[in-house]
């Protein structure tokens, strides 16, 4: 009554070669999305520091100085005590943290410009190449 129709599904082996080709893949692809994503953050810290950069030199116009060391980009979103200061000068009235969630650097007066705003990158510490590089507004 019952015939067997001979259906036939995959073999251990077969499987293990769909597997084996899958990891190999996976192997070549996921570093170089890895690496895009870093460069991702890096490209969005360098976004957020431009418009610090522009609440710093609507600061300068309105006070007539840039914020100092101490006060900080903090100067931006409170009066430090400034005459003149019309802020706050960034939009949510805090400063934003850089991608991997830590605070901006700012100094003033810098070592390449009149103001230095940077963030030391993924690794947390100066130097380094790629995700791991300084971002700062002299680059």
């Amino acid at each position: 009554m019952y015939k067997n129709r001979g259906v036939r599904g995959f073999t251990l082996i077969e499987l293990l070669v769909v597997l084996a080709v899958l990891a190999l893949l996976a192997g070549l692809v996921g570093p170089r999305v890895l690496n895009q994503l870093g460069g991702a953050k890096s490209n969005t810290a360098l976004v957020q520091i431009r418009d610090l950069e522009q609440a710093v030199e609507l600061f300068m116009l309105d006070v007539g100085r840039f914020p100092s060391s101490e006060e900080g980009l903090n100067a931006l979103v409170v009066n430090p005590g400034a005459n003149g200061w019309k802020g706050p000068y960034l939009r949510r009235n805090q400063v934003p943290k850089d991608p991997w969630n830590r605070e901006y650097v700012y100094r003033s007066p810098g070592e390449y410009g009149p103001y230095d705003i940077f963030s030391y990158g993924a690794d947390g510490r100066l130097g380094g190449e790629g995700e791991n590089a300084v971002v700062g507004n002299w680059n």
